[in-house]
Protein backbone atom coordinates (compact mmCIF):
# COMPACT_ATOMS: atom_id res chain seq x y z
CA UNK A 1 0.00 0.00 0.00
CA UNK A 2 1.43 3.30 -0.83
CA UNK A 3 2.03 5.67 1.84
CA UNK A 4 2.47 9.45 1.34
CA UNK A 5 1.80 10.51 4.49
CA UNK A 6 5.14 8.83 5.22
CA UNK A 7 6.49 10.20 2.21
CA UNK A 8 5.72 14.03 3.02
CA UNK A 9 7.29 13.66 6.49
CA UNK A 10 10.53 12.29 4.56
CA UNK A 11 10.57 15.89 2.75
CA UNK A 12 9.44 18.00 5.86
CA UNK A 13 5.92 19.17 3.34
CA UNK A 14 2.24 18.56 4.17
CA UNK A 15 0.58 18.71 0.55
CA UNK A 16 -3.06 20.94 1.00
CA UNK A 17 -4.13 19.19 -2.00
CA UNK A 18 -3.43 15.51 -1.62
CA UNK A 19 -4.17 14.26 -5.09
CA UNK A 20 -2.05 16.75 -6.58
CA UNK A 21 0.82 14.72 -4.60
CA UNK A 22 -0.37 11.58 -6.30
CA UNK A 23 -0.72 12.77 -9.92
CA UNK A 24 2.84 13.06 -10.08
CA UNK A 25 3.24 9.43 -9.29
CA UNK A 26 0.79 8.36 -12.06
CA UNK A 27 2.07 6.66 -15.35
CA UNK A 28 0.33 7.15 -18.40
CA UNK A 29 0.55 3.52 -18.56
CA UNK A 30 -1.46 3.45 -15.54
CA UNK A 31 -4.77 5.24 -17.23
CA UNK A 32 -4.61 3.17 -20.26
CA UNK A 33 -5.64 0.03 -17.89
CA UNK A 34 -7.65 2.41 -15.42
CA UNK A 35 -9.49 4.80 -18.02
CA UNK A 36 -12.10 6.08 -14.83
CA UNK A 37 -9.12 6.91 -12.65
CA UNK A 38 -10.34 10.91 -12.15
CA UNK A 39 -6.68 11.94 -11.43
CA UNK A 40 -5.05 11.92 -15.04
CA UNK A 41 -1.53 10.68 -15.54
CA UNK A 42 1.61 13.35 -14.56
CA UNK A 43 3.14 14.76 -17.99
CA UNK A 44 1.61 17.94 -17.41
CA UNK A 45 3.29 18.20 -13.81
CA UNK A 46 6.49 16.98 -15.08
CA UNK A 47 6.44 19.51 -17.74
CA UNK A 48 6.41 22.15 -15.27
CA UNK A 49 8.60 20.46 -12.72
CA UNK A 50 11.06 19.92 -15.66
CA UNK A 51 11.34 23.95 -16.09
CA UNK A 52 11.43 24.63 -11.89
CA UNK A 53 14.33 22.07 -11.36
CA UNK A 54 16.13 23.47 -14.63
CA UNK A 55 15.85 27.60 -13.07
CA UNK A 56 16.67 26.60 -9.28
CA UNK A 57 20.02 24.65 -10.58
CA UNK A 58 20.84 27.56 -12.97
CA UNK A 59 20.45 29.85 -10.32
CA UNK A 60 22.15 27.33 -7.72
CA UNK A 61 25.42 27.70 -9.86
CA UNK A 62 25.15 30.86 -10.51
CA UNK A 63 25.40 32.30 -7.72
CA UNK A 64 27.81 29.62 -6.07
CA UNK A 65 30.23 29.74 -8.60
CA UNK A 66 30.67 33.76 -9.91
CA UNK A 67 33.38 33.10 -11.47
CA UNK A 68 32.40 30.26 -13.54
CA UNK A 69 32.09 30.13 -17.29
CA UNK A 70 29.11 29.79 -19.37
CA UNK A 71 30.36 26.34 -21.21
CA UNK A 72 31.54 25.18 -17.65
CA UNK A 73 28.01 25.98 -16.00
CA UNK A 74 26.08 24.29 -19.11
CA UNK A 75 27.81 21.09 -18.64
CA UNK A 76 27.51 20.77 -14.49
CA UNK A 77 23.72 21.80 -15.16
CA UNK A 78 23.33 18.70 -17.76
CA UNK A 79 25.45 16.81 -14.94
CA UNK A 80 22.95 17.28 -12.68
CA UNK A 81 19.33 17.70 -14.50
CA UNK A 82 20.07 14.11 -16.55
CA UNK A 83 17.84 11.37 -16.26
CA UNK A 84 20.00 9.05 -14.74
CA UNK A 85 20.93 11.20 -11.21
CA UNK A 86 17.19 11.92 -11.29
CA UNK A 87 15.97 8.46 -11.30
CA UNK A 88 19.13 7.36 -8.77
CA UNK A 89 17.88 10.74 -6.70
CA UNK A 90 13.63 9.44 -6.70
CA UNK A 91 15.09 5.94 -5.74
CA UNK A 92 16.71 7.18 -2.91
CA UNK A 93 13.47 9.07 -1.68
CA UNK A 94 11.17 6.13 -2.02
CA UNK A 95 9.20 6.84 -5.00
CA UNK A 96 9.56 3.83 -7.00
CA UNK A 97 7.11 2.31 -4.22
CA UNK A 98 4.77 5.14 -5.21
CA UNK A 99 4.54 4.85 -8.70
CA UNK A 100 1.14 4.46 -10.29
CA UNK A 101 2.34 1.87 -13.54
CA UNK A 102 0.38 -0.53 -15.95
CA UNK A 103 0.50 -4.08 -14.91
CA UNK A 104 3.24 -4.75 -17.65
CA UNK A 105 5.52 -1.47 -16.26
CA UNK A 106 4.96 -3.38 -12.88
CA UNK A 107 7.01 -6.30 -13.64
CA UNK A 108 9.76 -4.21 -15.90
CA UNK A 109 11.55 -2.95 -13.09
CA UNK A 110 15.96 -3.01 -13.82
CA UNK A 111 14.89 -1.40 -17.67
CA UNK A 112 16.13 1.82 -18.92
CA UNK A 113 12.16 2.78 -19.35
CA UNK A 114 11.80 2.65 -15.72
CA UNK A 115 14.58 4.62 -14.87
CA UNK A 116 12.80 7.50 -17.49
CA UNK A 117 10.00 7.08 -15.41
CA UNK A 118 11.82 7.43 -11.93
CA UNK A 119 13.08 10.79 -13.52
CA UNK A 120 10.08 11.80 -14.98
CA UNK A 121 7.77 11.26 -11.84
CA UNK A 122 10.76 13.35 -9.91
CA UNK A 123 10.19 16.49 -12.15
CA UNK A 124 6.59 15.79 -11.88
CA UNK A 125 7.11 15.80 -7.91
CA UNK A 126 8.90 19.29 -8.27
CA UNK A 127 5.81 20.68 -10.35
CA UNK A 128 3.36 19.43 -7.75
CA UNK A 129 5.41 21.24 -4.93
CA UNK A 130 5.51 24.46 -6.89
CA UNK A 131 2.08 24.56 -7.15
CA UNK A 132 1.06 23.66 -3.82
CA UNK A 133 3.96 24.90 -1.85
CA UNK A 134 5.35 27.29 -3.59
CA UNK A 135 9.10 27.93 -5.20
CA UNK A 136 10.97 28.29 -1.19
CA UNK A 137 9.69 24.48 -0.71
CA UNK A 138 11.28 23.45 -4.41
CA UNK A 139 14.68 24.98 -4.12
CA UNK A 140 14.72 22.94 -0.38
CA UNK A 141 13.84 19.78 -1.54
CA UNK A 142 16.16 20.27 -4.80
CA UNK A 143 18.97 21.58 -2.49
CA UNK A 144 18.51 18.35 0.24
CA UNK A 145 18.08 15.74 -2.21
CA UNK A 146 20.11 16.70 -5.54
CA UNK A 147 22.18 19.46 -5.09
CA UNK A 148 24.47 17.76 -2.50
CA UNK A 149 25.82 15.36 -5.22
CA UNK A 150 27.18 18.33 -6.84
CA UNK A 151 31.06 18.09 -4.98
CA UNK A 152 30.85 14.40 -5.79
CA UNK A 153 30.41 14.99 -9.47
CA UNK A 154 32.73 18.06 -9.17
CA UNK A 155 35.57 16.35 -7.62
CA UNK A 156 35.43 13.28 -9.85
CA UNK A 157 34.66 15.14 -13.11
CA UNK A 158 31.68 13.43 -14.01
CA UNK A 159 30.45 16.14 -15.44
CA UNK A 160 32.27 15.45 -18.68
CA UNK A 161 30.33 15.71 -21.70
CA UNK A 162 30.82 11.99 -22.87
CA UNK A 163 30.27 12.88 -26.81
CA UNK A 164 32.78 16.11 -26.34
CA UNK A 165 35.09 13.70 -24.83
CA UNK A 166 35.68 10.74 -27.21
CA UNK A 167 35.38 13.70 -30.28
CA UNK A 168 38.18 14.92 -28.54
CA UNK A 169 40.01 11.23 -28.27
CA UNK A 170 38.91 10.54 -31.87
CA UNK A 171 40.50 13.53 -33.00
CA UNK A 172 43.65 13.41 -31.31
CA UNK A 173 44.65 10.01 -31.25
CA UNK A 174 43.22 8.94 -35.32
CA UNK A 175 42.19 12.39 -36.62
CA UNK A 176 39.03 11.36 -37.01
CA UNK A 177 35.67 13.45 -35.61
CA UNK A 178 32.99 10.99 -34.74
CA UNK A 179 30.03 10.79 -36.81
CA UNK A 180 26.32 8.89 -35.62
CA UNK A 181 23.46 7.21 -37.12
CA UNK A 182 20.42 6.18 -35.97
CA UNK A 183 20.24 2.20 -36.00
CA UNK A 184 16.37 1.84 -34.77
CA UNK A 185 13.27 3.56 -32.85
CA UNK A 186 11.20 2.12 -30.91
CA UNK A 187 7.87 2.91 -28.75
CA UNK A 188 5.03 5.07 -28.48
CA UNK A 189 5.21 8.99 -29.41
CA UNK A 190 5.00 9.78 -25.35
CA UNK A 191 7.50 6.79 -24.65
CA UNK A 192 9.52 6.31 -27.84
CA UNK A 193 13.55 5.17 -27.64
CA UNK A 194 16.05 5.79 -30.12
CA UNK A 195 19.17 3.29 -30.57
CA UNK A 196 21.93 4.99 -32.08
CA UNK A 197 25.59 4.13 -33.16
CA UNK A 198 28.68 5.92 -33.11
CA UNK A 199 31.02 5.31 -36.15
CA UNK A 200 34.60 6.43 -37.15
CA UNK A 201 34.56 6.74 -40.77
CA UNK A 202 32.18 3.83 -41.62
CA UNK A 203 33.07 1.13 -38.79
CA UNK A 204 30.95 1.15 -35.56
CA UNK A 205 32.81 1.95 -32.42
CA UNK A 206 29.61 1.24 -30.04
CA UNK A 207 25.96 1.83 -30.05
CA UNK A 208 23.75 3.77 -27.30
CA UNK A 209 19.98 3.49 -26.46
CA UNK A 210 17.78 7.09 -25.06
CA UNK A 211 14.85 8.22 -24.90
CA UNK A 212 15.89 11.18 -27.23
CA UNK A 213 18.61 11.44 -30.01
CA UNK A 214 20.99 13.46 -27.87
CA UNK A 215 20.67 10.95 -24.80
CA UNK A 216 21.41 7.72 -27.29
CA UNK A 217 24.40 10.01 -28.35
CA UNK A 218 25.75 10.05 -24.65
CA UNK A 219 25.01 6.83 -24.32
CA UNK A 220 27.15 5.46 -27.73
CA UNK A 221 29.90 7.87 -26.85
CA UNK A 222 30.16 6.70 -23.18
CA UNK A 223 29.89 3.33 -24.01
CA UNK A 224 32.79 3.83 -26.91
CA UNK A 225 34.93 5.11 -24.37
CA UNK A 226 34.63 2.27 -21.72
CA UNK A 227 35.53 -0.66 -24.43
CA UNK A 228 37.48 1.10 -27.33
CA UNK A 229 40.89 0.00 -27.03
CA UNK A 230 42.63 3.11 -29.97
CA UNK A 231 45.45 0.70 -31.23
CA UNK A 232 42.88 -1.30 -32.72
CA UNK A 233 41.64 1.49 -35.46
CA UNK A 234 45.03 3.11 -36.44
CA UNK A 235 43.78 1.17 -39.62
CA UNK A 236 41.76 4.09 -39.95
CA UNK A 237 44.27 6.82 -40.10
Amino acid sequence: MRNFESFEKKLGLSFKKKDLLKKAFVHRSYINEHSSYKLGHNERLEFLGDAVLELIVTEWLFIKYPDAEEGDMTNWRASLVNSQIISIIAQEMGMEALLYLSRGESKDRLSKARQMILADAFEALIGAIYLDQGLEACIRVIKEWLLVKFDDILANRLYLDPKSSFQEQSQEKLGITPCYKVLSEKGPDHNKMFVIGVYLKDKKASEGEGSSKQEAQLAAAQSALDKIKWSEWECLK
